[in-house]
């Protein structure tokens, strides 16, 4: 999950390589978050399988979901000043 300190909106994404995939998103490489920069990586999880990972991706864009992260994150969230929507 990354946050932007731009927008203060999150971005939620499944990625082999998670160190290269920020880097890219930081760089504006990645469309959905170019004019979002600068993002910040507030939590990750880690999965041995490819599909789990892709399936637990899909669960955490819902809305209660999300919104259960937000509340587990709270602290981190008052830190980045993230304004909850």
């Amino acid at each position: 999950m990354l946050l932007s300190k731009r927008d203060g909106q999150l971005y939620i994404g499944s990625t082999p390589d998670l160190k290269k995939r920020v880097e890219k998103h930081n760089r504006g490489f990645v469309l959905s978050t170019k004019n979002r920069l600068p993002l910040v990586l507030i939590y990750y999880e880690a999965y041995l399988l490819s599909h789990d990972a892709k399936h637990r991706e899909k669960f955490l864009k819902g809305g209660k979901v999300r919104t259960e992260l937000k509340i587990q994150l709270k602290s981190c969230f008052e830190k980045m000043n993230y304004r909850f929507r």
